[in-house]
């Protein structure tokens, strides 16, 4: 799904769960990725009243840094917390091992240069996942899972899904250099991305696409967006272009061979003006026929639509 679901709040004394949720929604409160989402909705739902903040700093695929009262707090990565040189206990690299088992993802929140706790979430994998990608696959394309997610979350969430290539804890920049390599290597690239993250990578794909509800950096970006904000319309979206591919192909022989038929009548059969005239307008009519086929077709399909919606 868009966002992941909050399953564990581990906190480091002196800190309770009510403080480390607390903290981490009021940094995440004005950001809209799906890990910020997912932290504001379990704070909704227990119905928290957050902090103000005063500053806040966000670093692009690693966390967030803010000012609450005079207590500097800061969200994000494993990573980002050891830039920041935040020491961790003994004991949180059995969590790790454990979350990563489950294929969960961890969350890092420090206060004053401690860390005061981790929130653990899980991923939700969409209902329409594993079909549309069984179908994308079916088409002969290969699947590739390009996540800034840990190895482990990135490999069971492949695994699941029946995906052979992924990638894992790939920050923004290099999710769109891994795209630039695949074009260069003689690939077309189409990359499906809702976040501000995916926004580098969107740019660099040949073709991109987002959907509806994502963010705004990810839809201003994609070329196609996807309304029905699900992944069932991308079978929608190979046979439209399959359609318009074929339909295409048939305008530029209907193009083509009239002509090479009426030079080769003319110098090998003695075809007269008549007859090159009848070829001329009948390849004429065919390819106005073709042309037209894709309007013919969608106003049969809201014909149907109507009909069935009459019937209930």
């Amino acid at each position: 799904m868009e966002q992941p679901q909050l399953s564990h709040l581990h906190p480091l004394e002196p800190f309770d769960e009510a403080t480390l949720l607390s903290y981490a929604a009021a940094a995440e409160y004005r950001q809209t990725h799906p890990i910020a989402r997912a932290i504001l909705t379990a704070a909704e739902q227990r119905e928290m009243d957050l902090p103000n903040i005063k500053e806040a700093a966000y670093k692009v695929g690693y966390g967030i840094e803010v000012k609450i009262d005079t207590k500097l707090v800061q969200v994000g990565s494993a990573k980002y917390m050891e830039q920041q040189g935040i020491h961790f206990p003994n004991q949180i690299q059995s969590l790790k091992t454990e979350s990563d088992a489950r294929g969960h993802s961890l969350v890092y929140v420090a206060v004053d240069g401690t860390l005061a706790g981790i929130l653990e979430l899980q991923p939700c994998i969409r209902p329409e996942a594993k079909e549309i990608i069984n179908y994308v696959k079916a088409q002969g394309i290969s699947v590739t899972i390009i996540s800034g997610d840990h190895e482990q979350p990135t490999r069971q969430l492949a695994s699941e899904l029946g995906v052979e290539h992924y990638f894992s804890e790939t920050l923004p920049d290099k999710k769109a250099e891994l795209i630039a390599k695949l074009r260069e290597d003689g690939k077309f690239v189409a990359y499906v991305g809702d976040g501000i993250n995916d926004a580098i990578a969107l740019k660099q794909a040949n073709v991109s696409i987002s959907l509806r509800g994502a963010s705004s950096v990810a839809t201003d970006t994609a070329q196609i967006i996807l309304m029905d904000g699900n992944l069932k319309k991308l079978k929608s979206l190979f046979e439209i272009s399959k359609f318009f591919e074929a339909n295409m192909r048939n305008n530029y022989l209907t193009s083509i061979i009239p002509g090479a038929i009426t030079l080769a009548g003319v110098f090998l059969f003695n075809m007269g003006l008549v007859g090159g005239m009848l070829v001329y307008f009948s390849a004429k009519m065919v390819g106005l026929t073709n042309a037209m086929l894709p309007l013919v077709k969608h106003k049969n399909k809201q014909a149907i639509v109507e009909r069935e919606q009459v019937e209930d």
